[in-house]
């Protein structure tokens, strides 16, 4: 997943409902840093589900073999 853009946590508290509106408009990845590091990640609700999801599919084994013998086929 792209970060779409960084801002300090300093500056991201006065700037969160801005910051919700963005992701919620337009699905962008923000990093929030400390000290210059990423330390959190924002996104959207269904960017997160979506990630989640494709991770359980990705851990499940099975699934991935019926996935790989579908792409196959």
């Amino acid at each position: 997943m792209q970060i779409d853009s960084y801002i300090s946590a300093t500056k991201a508290k006065p700037e969160l409902l801005e910051m919700i509106r963005l992701i919620d408009d337009s699905d962008d990845t923000i990093a929030i840093t400390k000290n210059g590091i990423p330390k959190v990640v924002a996104m959207s609700m269904d960017q997160y589900e979506a990630m989640r999801e494709t991770m359980i599919i990705m851990a499940d084994e099975d699934m991935m073999r019926e996935e790989e013998k579908t792409l196959l086929d």
